[in-house]
């Protein structure tokens, strides 16, 4: 996990050194962010086929756009490319799939403006889950992982870097739980409850 923050606050940092600190108009009502961030499963992921199940975490590039209906308040999506997680059942590797997370909520800012603004939001989040792979005891089994929808909650910092851009650390839990099935049989649903952490880059426009 220590190697995971490295790599990601050096990636972030490296574009926020890149930015153009020249002063424009801040009141634009559009922010679009780029960065990476962790998707932390709970430790209690539940159990399939009777088997105590765990997940693991993954890192990806992550995306966003925040549309400022007033200075406090923005409505924002948030996309990914695909987080890969690995299914383990009493420790041995028992699966691998892919997930997509996307997000849509609203988030609301204390101090807009300021030099440095705390956030929190709630929305609604849609996984959709595809490309699931059995392994080791389940090698050649044909795994299904069915898609969620849950609640959102969102806070973080932002960071301004000038008049137009910003440098955002954040934290969010959705609730995701996934029904799996082996061969067409339902085994159990998977507990994922994520905590989804990371750092990015604004740029208002």
């Amino acid at each position: 996990m220590k190697t995971q923050w490295k790599q990601l606050a050096l990636g972030v940092l490296a574009c926020a050194i890149a930015v153009n600190s020249s002063a424009q108009d801040a009141d634009t009502p559009w922010v679009l962010r780029f960065g990476a961030h962790i998707v932390d499963p709970t430790s209690n992921n539940g159990y399939l086929a009777g088997a105590k199940t765990s997940i693991s975490s993954s890192t990806r590039p992550t995306f966003s756009i925040e549309y400022m209906l007033t200075p406090q308040w923005g409505f924002e999506a948030l996309a990914a490319l695909p987080f890969q997680h690995t299914l383990r059942l009493n420790g041995q590797r028992a699966a691998t799939v892919k997930q997509l997370p996307p997000v849509l909520g609203v988030n609301y800012h204390f101090l807009a403006g300021s030099a440095v603004s705390p956030f929190v939001g709630l929305g609604v989040n849609y996984t959709h889950f595809y490309d699931a792979n059995g392994v080791g005891p389940l090698f050649g089994a044909h795994v299904v992982a069915k898609d969620s929808w849950g609640t959102a909650a969102h806070g973080g910092v932002d960071f301004r870097l000038s008049e137009r851009w910003i440098l955002t650390a954040d934290v969010r839990w959705m609730d995701i739980r996934s029904k799996v099935r082996v061969n067409g049989a339902h085994v159990g649903t998977a507990k994922i409850d994520p905590l989804v952490y990371g750092l990015s880059v604004g740029w208002r426009f």
